[in-house]
């Protein structure tokens, strides 16, 4: 299993485009930061894309993307300049039917993510509040956005299916692009490349349920039990144990959040050995035993 990958699937991050639009100058809207994640691309044309300090605007151009992590309202524009955005609903509302072929006209997608629990939110967290890609005429994320530009040109059966499953690849791409670039990218993700390491952390991620040790991860990597021990903890700053349990809880943190499983069902899916067993070590790190826990943050 691919560490991201888990990441990915346990977030359950979803998309859906939320918007194609072609329109002429003069136009701007603002996006709420209750958007957990924004993409967006030009196809045609160019806009600005900002948070609170339009001075500091990101141009656009066709093939360009961007994204915004929530929190903060962001807003993109034709040109630099908070007075002539209007919100979202008010945009697509108020917007005329533009020939796409008007030599003026200017089209772009806005695209949505939404991630789930505690899992979803530690990638939020690793990513900047907007990142600007600018791919080559070559590279995968170009040419992804050039197959979301011709499957919106033309209509078909199964576009949604299409775009939504282009969107998941664009996400991947995006996270790839802003943790390779970033010094402060999640520690696991650049361990996880290591061909030892990664073993290991797959192997807690594939499995979170097993009984591990240190000694039996050690061997997964060909390493002696004192060098693994101290690989493990110069890469992730933490001892094995250490980050299983802290993953093992993020697991558990989610599944009481979605009110699916029984107490004794989440501690034999993170590894223990008994309710008991996970509710005290549950209680050790949150200060609540877990059903009290997630009575408290049932709708967080």
């Amino acid at each position: 299993m691919d560490v991201l990958q888990d990441y990915l699937v346990r977030a359950r991050a979803s998309g859906a485009v939320f918007a194609r639009s072609v329109t002429r100058p003069p136009w701007g809207l603002t996006l709420p930061g209750s958007i957990q994640l924004s993409l967006h691309t030009v196809l045609r044309g160019h806009a600005w894309l900002w948070l609170g300090d339009a001075t500091e605007a990101h141009r656009l151009l066709p093939g360009d993307l961007a994204i915004a992590v929530g929190g903060r309202d962001h807003h993109i524009a034709d040109e630099p300049n908070p007075a002539i955005c209007v919100s979202h609903e008010e945009f697509w509302a108020r917007t005329p039917d533009v020939d796409a072929a008007d030599p003026e006209a200017v089209v772009f997608l806005c695209g949505a993510y939404r991630l789930a629990g505690d899992v979803g939110r530690s990638l939020l967290e690793a990513l900047p509040p907007v990142l600007v890609i600018r791919p080559s005429a070559h590279d995968q994320v170009h040419d992804v956005v050039s197959l979301i530009s011709r499957e919106l040109q033309h209509s078909a059966p199964g576009s949604q299916t299409v775009l939504d499953r282009l969107l998941d690849v664009l996400l991947v791409l995006v996270l790839r692009v802003s943790f390779d670039q970033s010094s402060s990218a999640p520690r696991w993700y650049h361990a996880a490349e290591d061909p030892r390491l990664g073993r290991a952390l797959q192997a807690m991620h594939e499995k979170p349920d097993h009984s591990w040790t240190v000694p039996e991860l050690a061997r997964l990597t060909a390493m002696s039990r004192p060098s693994f021990a101290r690989n493990f903890e110069r890469a992730l700053g933490q001892t094995p144990m250490q980050y299983l349990t802290d993953w093992r809880l993020t697991l558990a943190r989610d599944y009481l959040r979605a009110g699916e499983l029984t107490l004794d069902q989440i501690a034999r899916r993170t590894g223990y050995t008994s309710p008991n067993a996970f509710a005290a070590t549950f209680r050790r790190h949150h200060g609540l035993p877990p059903g009290r826990w997630r009575e408290a943050n049932m709708a967080v």
